[in-house]
């Protein structure tokens, strides 16, 4: 074997792991769980704030614009999620509709 062989081969062994999905609890990859969980909670966090935001304006502490600001961010995060949910349970409606 001559040592371009040997080497690719070595580099192939080192990467390939690499390429396999990492299994997490309940077989489920790592990272889905983890950046499932991060958006959800910045989803909620921007509508704390939201409200937050809200409140603070109707006791003065907040001026308008700021008030504007927090309610456009919530309000795109909730069409964000709302999105998305739609899109899951459109494919989940498509594969129901698959014959077996």
């Amino acid at each position: 074997m001559d040592l371009k062989s040997a080497l690719a081969t070595q580099g192939y062994v080192s990467t390939r792991p690499a390429t396999q999905p990492k299994p997490g609890p309940g077989g489920a990859e790592a990272g889905d769980a983890s950046s499932f969980s991060k958006v959800a909670e910045s989803l909620e966090q921007t509508v704390r704030n939201g409200e937050q935001t809200a409140l603070d304006a109707m006791t003065g502490k907040a001026d308008p614009h700021a008030l504007v600001q927090a309610l456009a961010q919530t309000e795109l995060a909730v069409e964000t999620a709302v999105t998305v949910r739609n899109k899951v349970v459109e494919a989940y409606q498509e594969i129901l509709r698959m014959p077996i």
